[in-house]
């Protein structure tokens, strides 16, 4: 059932079906990952509900965001979180499949790129191909490969792809970015806590770049007592949270 939720940033809200789509920790984690400067334009692929740009569209006044969803229903929960928080002269969304992103954006003039795809392959999990979640978890409208190859197209030369993933991929996700000259400069894993293997990564990855990563500090998102970090209570901003489930 769809519901309207407050996001306690800016009073902004966002409209949410948690048999659909429900955003997480890690669109918070990528928006605040994601460096914008006035006066540009970001296109945030598989955006669903819009959580990404809404996010970043409250810290970036001055930013132009494009969100592509290919679900429907999602793109137009999108579409009404966008309305309802009277950002239609900041975010445009299009109901398309980011494989045809270009019919709707233009090639090479975007300064930045956020994604949170589908984590993972269809052949790691017994799948309904037609329902939503499985869509947004799965690679079964589109790959990794996918993705990177949209970012890379909508880029300026020297713009800036930001996405978080799985840190299972990422010697897939350093090919596909050489494969369409995207030059990893950010890593930062993810912790659930200090005694636990990363379960996500942030990375980014700059068109037309020379090589230069830099390991960023891991992130730990609980405490032992299961309490947020300072580290993350600062990413969200206040010490009360209220979001989404992840899917962590």
């Amino acid at each position: 059932m769809e519901k309207l939720g407050n996001l306690h940033i800016k009073n902004f809200k966002i409209f949410q079906d948690k048999e659909k789509f429900c955003w997480g920790i890690d669109a918070v984690l990528l928006s605040d990952f994601a460096e914008c400067h006035k006066n540009t334009k970001c296109a945030d692929l598989g955006t669903g509900n819009a959580i990404i740009p809404i996010l970043m569209a409250a810290k970036n006044p001055a930013v132009k965001f494009y969100g592509v969803e290919i679900q429907k229903e999602i793109a137009d929960m999108a579409v009404k979180s966008v309305e309802i928080n009277k950002l239609k002269n900041q975010i445009t969304i299009f109901n398309e499949d980011i494989k045809n992103v270009f019919s709707v954006l233009e090639k090479n003039s975007f300064d930045y790129v956020t994604s949170n795809p589908p984590y993972m392959k269809t052949e790691s999990a017994v799948i309904n191909s037609n329902d939503a979640k499985s869509i947004a978890r799965h690679e079964i409208l589109c790959t990794l490969d996918d993705v990177v190859k949209a970012a890379a197209g909508l880029l300026k030369s020297q713009g800036k792809f930001f996405m978080i993933h799985r840190p299972n991929r990422l010697s897939e996700i350093f090919k596909c970015c050489e494969k369409y000259n995207l030059e990893p400069k950010r890593l930062q894993m993810i912790h659930p806590s200090e005694n636990k293997a990363p379960t996500m990564i942030l990375i980014e990855a700059v068109k037309n770049a020379k090589s230069d990563l830099r390991i960023l500090k891991p992130l730990f998102v609980y405490n032992e007592n299961n309490s947020y970090t300072d580290e993350i209570l600062k990413i969200y901003g206040k010490t009360t949270i209220s979001s989404g489930t992840s899917d962590d």
